[in-house]
């Protein structure tokens, strides 16, 4: 089933240049790679879509995110297949992701038929008004044109070709050129089958949705150098999407780049709650760090706890769990890789006692653990940075206050947790407007990894978590990031967006 080719505006198009996937198992795969002149095609293309679908009703785009999700159901048994190969994911994996994109595909089509997100306003005229009257003044958000996404290495469904920034901008009316991730080209290639079946099936426009796979760094900068973009959705290394970010920012029309590019989740565990339950927070808190081999973005890398026999037995519980937990694949061997050089780097550091220590082999990640005091982790930038994969490092500090130091001294993050009781609520107190400000979520008494897509989620945060710390890439509000607000003054009905009734 898989084609090998780009889909360009409903045209399967091939390439002189290939390039082959690197499965973590079975066959591999020759692809087409990607061009700035595809890139371009792409773009005019979902430029003309726009003039028919960003005007379409919210009922015809709800209906065609819904089929794009039946046809990815359709191809379920397939995308595993090869979404295994390619990762290295676990079957189960691949189908709760699977269950999670067509379930958020589905989510998105119910909330714009509704038409809350659309922050309608009306401010009736007041001709008699003194001094000057005040016409009639309408608002609704429209969309903004095409969007480029780019898929994202650790989540080959939930985050790449019809993933959260696809079915968003999808669902706000904006066609999208896809960049698709080379470590999962054969998972995407289906994708982009199911999402051309429903075009056709929809009746859309063609160049609402193109993926061009591969290419070089050249492709990539075309996508958010192509002034036909006005918006890039972006998952990925904080130094990738700095470099896409700056390119953005620096176009003669600037455009905004919503990145999630980094974040060490950390956890605080507060007093009472470590003396009570500290083995059992311990035992949990591995389970999170080395869920999917420790390749979420939410994985919690860093735990914050006060000095004392509580906190040992904190440790000694995690490293005990840690331990039982064999060789997992990675994602390529690129990331493997970064995560050699992440956990070899933290081992030089000034402070830091090895606890857990393991040598992976090839493709694979074993677990770390580290532990540092407060006084050596602050101010060691080193000791911040995101190691992707399982690797966990104790901040240990001697009270509330140097708590709290450590706290402040935090980058912008995805998440950040408290784990608490009752004798816990003052210092509580004290930490929660300073998480506020660092995290997009603040969570009591769990783990991060798995995001809710509903309503209410945020994932983003303060730079670097994100670049943009009011949007989230999960949840309906998802939506809004690929629109912008019109207003129309004395408008007669016939000539207003249909969005408006």
């Amino acid at each position: 089933m898989i084609t090998g080719k780009h889909l360009v505006a409903g045209d399967w198009i091939d390439s002189a240049v290939k390039f082959s996937s690197a499965p973590a198992h079975g066959p591999s795969y020759d692809f087409a790679a990607g061009t700035p002149e595809l890139v371009d095609r792409a773009c005019r293309a979902a430029e003309d879509a726009f003039w028919s679908y960003g005007y379409s009703s919210r009922e015809e785009r709800a209906k065609f995110l819904e089929t794009i999700a039946d046809e990815i159901d359709r191809r379920g048994a397939a995308i595993t297949e090869i979404g295994t190969q390619e990762t290295g994911l676990p079957e189960a994996r691949l189908n709760g992701e699977r269950g999670r994109t067509v379930g958020q595909l589905r989510l998105f089509a119910d909330h714009i038929r509704k038409g809350d997100y659309l922050d309608r306003r009306h401010d009736q005229a007041l001709p008699d008004r003194e001094p000057l009257p005040r016409p009639d003044l309408k608002m609704v958000q429209r969309p903004i044109g095409p969007v480029a996404v780019f898929g994202a290495s650790n989540f080959p469904l939930a985050f790449s070709t019809a993933g959260g920034d696809t079915a968003a901008a999808l669902a706000a009316g904006c066609p999208v050129v896809v960049k698709g991730h080379s470590a999962h080209p054969g998972t995407g290639d289906i994708v982009a089958q199911a999402i051309e079946a429903a075009i056709k099936a929809c009746g859309v426009h063609p160049g609402v949705f193109s993926q061009i796979q591969g290419g070089d760094r050249a492709v990539g900068q075309a996508v958010v150098q192509h002034p036909l973009i006005k918006a890039v959705g972006f998952t990925g290394s904080l130094a990738g999407g700095r470099a896409l970010y700056d390119l953005c920012a620096a176009r003669p029309e600037p455009i905004p780049f919503f990145g999630e590019l980094g974040s060490v989740n950390p956890m605080f565990l507060l007093p009472a709650a470590t003396k009570a339950r500290g083995a059992e927070i311990g035992t949990g808190w591995a389970g999170s760090l080395t869920m999917g081999a420790g390749q979420f973005c939410t994985n919690p890398g860093i735990a914050v706890v006060i000095e004392g026999d509580a906190a040992k037995t904190f440790v000694e519980a995690a490293a005990t769990a840690l331990k039982e937990i064999g060789p997992q694949t990675m994602l390529t061997d690129g990331i493997a890789g970064a995560y050699c050089k992440g956990f070899e780097t933290f081992r030089k550091q000034a402070g830091v006692t090895e606890v857990v220590a393991s040598t992976p082999e090839g493709r694979t990640a074993t677990p770390h653990l580290y532990t540092v005091p407060a006084k050596d982790w602050l101010g060691n930038e080193a000791l911040s940075e995101e190691v992707f994969g399982p690797l966990g490092l104790v901040v240990t500090v001697a009270d509330d206050a140097e708590m709290l130091d450590v706290a402040r001294a935090l980058q912008g993050q995805l998440t950040a947790t408290l784990h608490l009781d009752g004798g816990d609520t003052a210092l509580g107190r004290k930490l929660m407007p300073v998480l506020e400000r660092k995290a997009g979520r603040v969570l009591v008494n769990g783990f991060p990894t798995g995001v809710e897509v509903c309503d209410s989620m945020v994932h983003g945060g303060p730079y670097p978590a994100s670049t943009n710390f009011g949007a989230t890439s999960v949840g309906t509000l998802s939506i809004r990031r690929f629109l912008r607000p019109v207003c129309y003054q004395n408008m007669p009905d016939a000539l207003l967006p249909g969005d408006w009734g």
